[in-house]
């Protein structure tokens, strides 16, 4: 079985399904701590796994940066560091500190960000008008409908289905 055999099976079986040339997601987004392969929520802060790669430390530690700022329509975009940010700023706020992304992009453009699919460490979710992530299997989003509040960790369930998979590229 080729490679992109594996991954279209692997996937299919965690509740995502292929449409066109995009993996979709078909099941809720949950977290679940498995010691050594998710990171920890403590406090507010999350923490990385000992033996996660290192631009995942880093997307983690840029995320934890992101916990007290509010939502801000725009924001992170016509200013990287920002006193707010919006789904896309702050998806690309990580991934840049992360050193997985030059710049910011819109929610649109992480349509094509990466590779399709769920990511072994990093996966983003989205769907058009919004995008979030998962990294080490903890999700990092400004929240859904009226409740934005600012990128946050959650470990609560949110709906997943209708968003596009992507990761990158490595990760």
């Amino acid at each position: 079985m080729n490679r992109r055999s594996w991954i279209a099976l692997s996937a299919s079986a965690l509740g995502f399904t292929a449409c066109g040339r995009q993996i979709k997601a078909r099941q809720p987004v949950s977290y679940n701590f498995d010691y050594g392969r998710t990171a920890l929520l403590r406090g507010g802060l999350a923490y990385a796994p000992k033996d996660a790669p290192l631009a995942v430390k880093r997307a983690i530690q840029a995320g934890n940066r992101l916990q007290d700022k509010p939502y801000k329509w725009g924001g992170g975009h016509a200013v990287l560091d920002d006193t707010g940010f919006d789904c896309s700023g702050a998806t690309s706020y990580v991934l840049r500190h992360a050193g997985l992304l030059n710049g910011q992009m819109p929610s649109s453009g992480f349509f094509n960000y990466g590779e399709r699919g769920p990511g072994e460490w990093i996966t983003i979710y989205v769907r058009r008008g919004h995008v979030f992530m998962t990294i080490a299997g903890l999700r990092l989003d400004t929240g859904w409908g009226s409740n934005r509040t600012g990128p946050r960790w959650l470990t609560r369930t949110r709906p997943g289905e209708g968003h596009i998979l992507r990761h990158p590229p490595g990760y």
